[in-house]
């Protein structure tokens, strides 16, 4: 899994356990379906759209600023070497 991919992750687990959200919940409050929230949390699939973390704010009633700004984002290295 790619460390932006990772921290995506991990900041979505993060906020439903803040709220006691259980992955079907999340999808069924951000109106996608079950298999979307566990492909996103699936460590064999690499890449999350931005539309699909927009959706899952919106479910959450957070902005986009609001889910990214957070250490998971800070920490992550620069990908272009």
């Amino acid at each position: 899994m790619s460390a932006v991919k990772n921290a995506v992750v991990k900041r979505f687990k993060s906020i439903c356990n803040e709220r006691g959200i259980a992955a079907n919940e999340l999808a069924n409050i951000s109106g996608v379906t079950p298999s979307t929230v566990y492909s996103l949390f699936d460590e064999n699939r690499h890449n999350v759209s931005i539309k699909t973390i927009k959706i899952l704010c919106d479910g959450l009633e957070i902005s986009l600023g609001e889910f990214f700004s957070s250490s998971e984002f800070d920490e992550l290295e620069q990908e272009i070497e």
